[in-house]
């Protein structure tokens, strides 16, 4: 008579799987984070000044460019007229073109000094703190003041100098010269921009590895190698953000050009801003808020773009 083989005892599942036949069972949902109320203590006040200070400015000052208000009394909407005058307008077409050519060269020429001074400051050279210290000395000083004292040396100095060399070229102001006007405002402009973007790139470079340049020198890399194929690709995060902040800042120039040239001569260097705030003086209130629309608009197109090119490039030196 054969044993009878008792089937196995079957072993209670416990735990998720024995809810849920084979199933894990779900994951609870994570209560919402509940907001600090201190938090909003800090937000409202800054946003309560924003809206004043800059968002319901612009919100009225859009509504009276439809208008040809003086900037007080009466006025009468008069719908797109002022902008349909604007691109007509050969002063306004006049220092859109400067301001951008302004921007673009003074951008360039920026960069390329300040990236000669960083890489020079960050060698192994003597007195490097010092010579940081006084590169850095233009930045702290106003622009409209920096703008005088070049002025009287491009004015004065620059020529007395020419005429007692002879040199026909150097004996006049250039100032005073619709040629060669915007390239002093150049000078000066790059002279006090220079500082804050070499400490930029000083702060791009220090974050380079030494390793990687002395792997380099070691499978006989020369200087310039290292400088294209290590230096400029690591800082390349560092020289979009240059380009991008400080072409924004010269659209923007106002004193270095009034205190060397005050637009002149003629309107050879008036810029965007200078025709916007001489026209709310002179009785163009109205036009001129049109003129300061269209300029938002393209301030705004740069800051899409920028935000476009920077996608994905926030890791510097990585």
């Amino acid at each position: 008579m054969s044993a009878q083989t008792s089937p196995a005892p079957r072993t209670r599942e416990s735990g998720p799987a024995a809810r849920s036949g084979n199933s894990p069972a779900p994951v609870p949902s994570r209560a919402r984070r509940k907001v600090d109320p201190v938090y909003y203590v800090f937000l409202f006040p800054a946003l309560v000044i924003f809206t004043l200070v800059i968002t319901l400015p612009a919100v009225v000052g859009f509504f009276y460019s439809f208008t040809n208000s003086v900037g007080f009394g009466d006025y009468e909407f008069i719908g797109l007229r002022n902008y349909i005058a604007l691109f007509q307008d050969p002063n306004i077409l006049s220092a859109y073109v400067f301001t951008l050519g302004f921007a673009l060269i003074t951008v360039i020429v920026v960069n390329i000094i300040a990236f000669a001074l960083a890489v020079m400051l960050t060698a192994k050279i003597r007195f490097q703190t010092a010579l940081r210290t006084i590169f850095v000395i233009p930045m702290v000083i106003s622009g409209i003041i920096i703008a005088f004292v070049f002025k009287f040396l491009l004015s004065n100095s620059l020529p007395a100098l020419g005429q007692t060399l002879g040199l026909g070229v150097l004996s006049e102001s250039i100032l005073a010269n619709e040629d060669l006007a915007w390239l002093g405002i150049v000078i000066v402009t790059a002279w006090s921009a220079i500082p804050g973007a070499m400490l930029i790139y000083i702060a791009g470079l220090v974050t380079i590895p030494a390793e990687l340049y002395e792997a380099a020198a070691i499978d006989g890399a020369s200087g310039w190698q290292r400088l294209r194929r290590i230096t400029l690709p690591m800082v390349s995060g560092f020289i979009l953000i240059n380009t991008i902040l400080g072409f924004k800042g010269f659209l923007n120039a106002y004193d270095v050009i009034v205190g060397l040239t005050d637009g002149g001569p003629g309107t050879a260097t008036t810029s965007i801003a200078m025709s916007i705030f001489k026209g709310f003086g002179g009785g163009d209130y109205g036009y001129q808020m049109a003129n300061a629309a269209v300029f938002f608009l393209i301030t705004i197109i740069l800051a899409g773009l920028q935000l476009r090119l920077t996608a994905g490039k926030a890791s510097f030196g990585a």
